[in-house]
């Protein structure tokens, strides 16, 4: 048997070659589209028609583009990645469509690139580079980061994994979930409220993944209980922070600054008014961007589609009861 798979992770270039490499052996044709995501609807339609599978970047896998005429022989959508907030999951199960990701691999990566984030802002090291390259030899004063306090929200594998590393800097962690679980404490950090996390911590780190009842928690009132000393770093998704309070709240210093890698529309638009907004630093989007990693991940999610295209149940499922569906788009052994 011979399936069809786009690939749209946008990192495939980089660190896709011992996944595609997987692909192949299985017998499967690869088809890596001139554009890579995220794919919009319209942009997935275009290239979706005769797959089987994806190994897919955050494509806008809605409803309308599940039941379309070019998805009608997709069976797997296997995420580059733990974000599926972009995938209409429960139309994918009713669909027979099995949705793959790769938890657990990024956790470090995403943390180690969360705290250098947060370094390079309070000690100003993007600053000085950009005038040291200009010709300006002058040094910027910036912040002492041991010994203060970093607020954690999100508190699962990555938000663990960061206050891990606020812990090694003498940091007092605290933390917010909605569902905390007992074992993060043994991280070094100590759940509380959210109020009181934002009114406490120097440094706060957005670590949670989106869903319909946090797009926005961090808005005007939240921004105003934060110290006007205190920073605040988003390596989870863009829809979790109001941009629209975080630029009132730059300009007119609420708080310190902030460092973000996530926005609402990516790539960021240049007419943003981000790109004028002082004491902020831009990323663009790579906080999992480790090429050990990376490649983990790559084959990982190439695997998820071995295994089903061969008959067996992908290990890392979104949504394992479409496997009771009688819509099932492939037989299982």
């Amino acid at each position: 048997m011979s399936w069809n798979i786009l690939i749209t992770a946008r990192v495939v270039k980089e660190v896709g070659q011992p996944a595609i490499d997987l692909l192949r052996r299985a017998g499967c044709k690869v088809v890596i589209p001139p554009k890579l995501g995220a794919l919009r609807a319209a942009e997935l339609r275009a290239v979706l028609d005769k797959a089987d599978g994806v190994l897919a970047s955050a494509d806008e896998y809605s409803r309308a583009v599940l039941t379309s005429p070019e998805a009608a022989r997709l069976k797997i959508v296997s995420r580059w990645g733990v974000g599926y907030d972009s995938i209409d999951v429960a139309a994918a199960t009713e669909l027979g469509i099995v949705i793959a990701y790769t938890p657990g691999l990024l956790n470090e990566t995403v943390a180690d690139y969360t705290f250098a984030l947060l370094l390079a802002l309070v000690r100003r090291v993007h600053i000085v580079d950009t005038a040291v390259r200009q010709g300006v030899w002058k040094p910027v004063w910036g912040h002492d980061v041991a010994g203060k306090t970093l607020g954690v929200i999100g508190c699962g594998r990555i938000g663990q994994a960061v206050a891990r590393r606020g812990s090694g800097f003498n940091l007092r962690v605290l933390g917010y979930d909605v569902a905390p679980d007992p074992r993060a404490e043994q991280c070094g950090l100590r759940f509380t409220s959210l109020d009181t996390l934002l009114a406490q911590s120097d440094f706060v780190t957005l670590n949670a993944a989106l869903t319909p009842h946090n797009r926005g928690m961090i808005g005007e009132v939240q921004l105003r209980q934060m110290k006007p000393t205190a920073y605040l770093v988003n390596s989870a998704r863009g829809a979790l922070v109001d941009e629209a309070a975080l630029i009132r709240a730059l300009r007119e210093g609420w708080i310190a600054g902030a460092a973000l890698d996530t926005f609402l529309e990516e790539p960021l638009p240049m007419e943003h008014p981000f790109r004028q907004t002082p004491n902020l630093l831009l990323s663009p989007h790579q906080a999992s961007f480790g090429y050990e990693t990376g490649e983990r991940v790559s084959v990982c999610a190439a695997q998820a589609i071995v295994d089903l295209l061969e008959g067996r149940r992908p290990q890392l499922v979104v949504n394992p009861e479409v496997f009771q569906a009688a819509a099932l788009r492939v037989a299982l052994q």
